[in-house]
């Protein structure tokens, strides 16, 4: 009898290498569409990222890898609120994860390091839970979630920012990125996976290695220096009505300002510029990527823009700063806790490992 079944529609690598493209590309826009509840984009994001891999592998397998994925980020969140630091809800974005964001960042790095081997830890936790239901109901797509768990917590542990492992291994030894360094490149080159997943695992490392050139080579005995805009809508008829000269276009100078980190609200934790013009009234502010040392900030370009409530000014203006590297004393960790995070991370990458050999062995995953 002639099998009248459809050939299953192979899923073009660059098809998704397109997706992901789209997606970062639109990242910051993604990000702003989920943040109207801390449950809300969570929800709507998991959705999203289930049909998504959906799109690659049955339903039942996209709905477990997404179920492992939040197990996981929850470890983070819970080791966070451990240490008092607030944390947002995970927004997971497609064949990327997910993420929470601190909105505090940790003192140290043995803070650092709890908070990132939480996600591992209850991530194994979750993968053995349904390692162990699978084979109790002889499940072979439950037990291929659980090693799809395995496998993507063990790649997380990796010691390369900003994975897991390259979080907990500044409270180890920052010798652990060299191995990272080289380690990473090899799984790049050797990892038996789609194309676009080498794409992603080769952005990650590139940016932990330009991280690390930064740092200890290129502005190892010199300040960097990094500037960034931002823009301002001024109203301006209060100018004509004084007869104040309106500035031109090209009009540049350097603008007034303070700088400081709030302790509390939706800011608490992150450095805050308030930056003036007092001759026209201008006061504007906003928020610093990261802490740093504020050189100048200049205003490079005065739009004129005539609305319905009157004149305005579009004020183009440049931040220049100085990141604030990690202090030494953010690295100084007791040797007794340094041992106990070496052995744990250790021991997680063995049990990873065993029970990654152990689903081989049952010999029921799809």
């Amino acid at each position: 009898m002639a099998d009248n079944k459809k050939p299953a529609r192979k899923k073009s690598p660059l098809a998704i290498g397109g997706f992901i493209a789209v997606l970062l590309s639109q990242g910051k826009l993604l990000l702003t569409a989920l943040k109207f509840g801390k449950v809300g984009g969570a929800v709507i994001s998991m959705f999203i990222t289930i049909w998504a891999y959906a799109y690659l592998a049955p339903l039942p397998f996209a709905i477990g890898l997404v179920l492992m994925i939040l197990i996981h980020e929850l470890g983070h969140v819970l080791a966070a609120k451990m240490k008092g630091l607030p944390v947002s809800a995970p927004v997971f974005i497609p064949f990327l994860g997910a993420l929470i964001t601190m909105k505090k960042n940790p003192r140290d790095a043995a803070t650092e390091a709890f908070i990132g081997i939480g996600g591992p830890i209850l991530g194994t936790l979750g993968g053995v839970a349904a390692f162990g239901v699978g084979v109790y109901l002889d499940s072979a797509v439950i037990v291929s979630v659980a090693y799809a768990a395995f496998y993507l917590n063990l790649i997380n542990l990796l010691p390369i920012h900003p994975l897991d492992g390259g979080r907990i291994s500044t409270a180890v030894t920052r010798w652990l990125w060299l191995v990272g360094l080289v380690g990473g490149l090899i799984l790049i080159i050797y990892l038996d996976s789609y194309f676009s997943s080498k794409i992603i695992f080769f952005l990650i490392w590139a940016m932990f290695a330009w991280d690390l050139y930064k740092k200890y080579v290129r502005y190892r005995h010199k300040e960097e220096r990094v500037t960034v805009a931002t823009r301002f809508e001024f109203p301006a008829n209060h100018l004509l009505q004084q007869g104040y000269m309106i500035p031109g276009e090209s009009h540049t100078r350097d603008l007034d300002y303070i700088t400081y980190s709030e302790l509390q609200g939706p800011g608490a934790g992150r450095q805050t510029l308030h930056m003036s013009w007092p001759a026209i009234g201008f006061e504007g502010h906003a928020y610093l990527p990261v802490q740093a040392i504020v050189k100048r900030v200049q205003l490079v370009k005065a739009e004129r823009m005539n609305k319905e409530d009157g004149l305005h000014l579009g004020l183009q203006v440049q931040v220049e700063y100085s990141p604030l590297g990690m202090q030494e004393s953010y690295y100084e960790v007791p040797v007794k806790t340094r041992w106990k995070f070496g052995i744990s991370y250790l021991v997680l990458i063995l049990f990873l490992l065993y029970m990654i050999r152990l689903v081989h062995q049952v010999g029921i995953i799809t």
